[in-house]
């Protein structure tokens, strides 16, 4: 799935709270509705059998609780796409990222195969469609995701690429596959964010932590030999020492027969003259990733105007003397923040349509030609956008808030709700595919095709819509919050978060339908057979 993703440390949040959240934008020339669940350990399957792969994954016998936020019609599979379990444990899957072609010659992906007459069927690997049911359930840390998902992806392999964020209270990590069975994570340093824009990412990784402690770094087992053999590196470091970290991720000592004949520049290798070892330090996004014309439309222009907005003054981003431009690439994975961001930061930047720039296709300023030039971050066929914030200062069973909206980000609204619980309100969870006003999906999606086709007129519509209902949103967490530090009974608790999940729902609901009337009237004004004399 075309998407966006922004992960931000607790220390470059403004409360402390670890976030991850990602635009899930279905594929061009269609739409895929979505609901919010919650999936008990009961409903859980004990065998999980992909509808798109058919491989078969025997699960373990102990899931959690979680949260979700699968498709709403059935028939193509669960797809939960991002939730949070029953420890506060949180991921989303997936961002779809690129790769070359020498790393899908190397190690090719999974693909189902079907029948052919004498020929049997050949399942695929796992996806998208399957990776949060078969490993949220599971992981009670986001460092354990990690270690999960790396093993499942070993062992069945995977038929796209995708990127896939792990979360809780203390960290965030951020794992990316590579070809059909390989894999790196990294954690996401505390006090920066990261942009994520369909894109292979990471743009540093080291192969001696990922291979010694792990604190920050985890990958495959033979990345470093599956490197060398198939001359993925890239870089201008032939005498980068892959070969030469040890299980124990030590640098070995450079061999004298093993010089590859050049100047090895100090800044960017890191030598040791000392002794002579050579760094661990690689760049994935330069061996594993893509730098290809589509990139420069699609996907750099995204992660250009995220950094842009959260970094106005840490480098130049417009004229003939940028450091950065839409299509640069070499635009940082993560970037320390120049202001704490808040929710409404991360709402902001991931319905981003180029605002005060040339290339708005709203804008009517500037050059005719730039306008829509780069695909803008909040688009048409977006279906949802989770952000889930878990708060190191709530009691646990209240410290994850998962923030939702649905279709176009442009023109939508989030909502918080307490992720532990055990039933979701009716209006987020009875999305069908009647189109209807009762739900939240198709309230969303009227109002975004409405506000778009009469933009002029009801943009202030949508921006009253947005301050109203994150606003309200704030005040009613707030109140609840005060009312869970003051009671200690888990069942009663457990009804406080209902009440509260409830009440918010009700409101975006009031909120949501006064603004489809709003913007209903102002598209009826544009129609054709509009006339200014009255018959009165």
């Amino acid at each position: 799935m075309p998407c966006t993703t922004i992960l931000v440390g607790k220390a470059a949040s403004y409360d402390g709270s670890t976030i991850i959240a990602r635009n899930d934008d279905s594929g061009a020339g269609s739409y895929t509705p979505k609901k919010y669940a919650v999936v008990h350990p009961e409903e859980q399957p004990r065998i999980y059998k992909s509808v798109i792969s058919h491989v078969e994954i025997e699960l373990p016998d102990d899931p959690m609780r979680y949260t979700c936020v699968p498709n709403a019609l059935s028939g193509e599979g669960i797809w939960a796409a991002s939730g949070v379990n029953a420890a506060n444990v949180a991921m989303t899957a997936t961002e779809t990222i690129t790769s070359n072609p020498r790393v899908l010659g190397a190690d090719p992906l999974v693909c189902y195969e079907p029948a052919d007459g004498d020929k049997s069927e050949k399942a695929g690997g796992i996806g998208e469609e399957d990776i949060v049911s078969i490993t949220l359930p599971y992981i009670k840390s986001a460092r354990e995701g990690v270690i999960r998902l790396g093993s499942l992806l070993e062992q069945y392999g995977t038929y796209e690429m995708n990127g896939i964020a792990f979360q809780d209270v203390d960290e965030i990590w951020w794992l990316e596959t590579i070809g059909g069975h390989h894999w790196i994570a990294r954690k996401v340093p505390d006090d920066v964010y990261v942009v994520m824009p369909n894109q292979f990412g990471m743009d540093e990784f080291d192969l001696a932590d990922a291979f010694g402690a792990q604190n920050e770094f985890m990958c495959s087992a033979d990345l470093p030999e599956f490197i060398e053999k198939y001359h993925l590196n890239v870089e201008n470091m032939e005498c980068v020492m892959l070969r030469n970290i040890s299980q124990t991720g030590e640098l070995q000592d450079k061999d004298e027969n093993d010089d590859c004949g050049q100047e090895v520049d100090d800044t960017n290798n890191e030598t040791d003259s000392s002794d002579g070892t050579y760094t661990s330090i690689i760049c994935p996004r330069d061996i594993f990733g893509s730098h290809d014309d589509a990139d420069h439309v699609y996907n750099t222009p995204r992660a250009w105007f995220m950094e842009r907005t959260l970094n106005p003054n840490s480098a130049v981003w417009d004229g003939p003397d940028a450091d950065f431009t839409p299509v640069s690439d070499d635009i940082p994975w993560c970037m320390i923040p120049e202001k704490k961001i808040t929710m409404e930061d991360v709402k902001y930047v991931l319905s981003s349509h180029y605002q005060g720039t040339p290339y708005d296709p709203y804008g009517n300023y500037g050059d005719k030609s730039l306008r829509g030039a780069y695909r803008s971050i909040g688009v048409n066929r977006t279906d949802f956008m989770s952000a889930i914030q878990i708060r190191p200062y709530a009691d646990e069973d209240s410290s994850a808030i998962q923030w939702l909206a649905f279709a176009s980000n442009a023109f939508n609204v989030m909502a918080p709700f307490y992720a532990d619980i055990d039933e979701t309100p009716e209006y987020f969870a009875n999305t069908t595919g009647e189109v209807s006003t009762e739900n939240f999906y198709w309230s969303s999606r009227m109002i975004a095709a409405m506000a778009d086709a009469s933009y002029k007129k009801s943009i202030f519509h949508i921006e009253r819509y947005q301050e109203h209902v994150m606003a309200k949103a704030h005040q009613i967490i707030n109140r609840y919050d005060d009312d869970l530090t003051k009671e200690s009974d888990i069942a009663k608790r457990m009804q406080i978060k209902r009440e509260a999940n409830r009440e918010i729902a009700k409101m975006v609901k009031k909120e949501t339908s006064d603004t489809l009337s709003k913007v209903l009237y102002e598209l009826s004004n544009q129609m054709k057979n509009s006339y200014a004399r009255s018959d009165a």
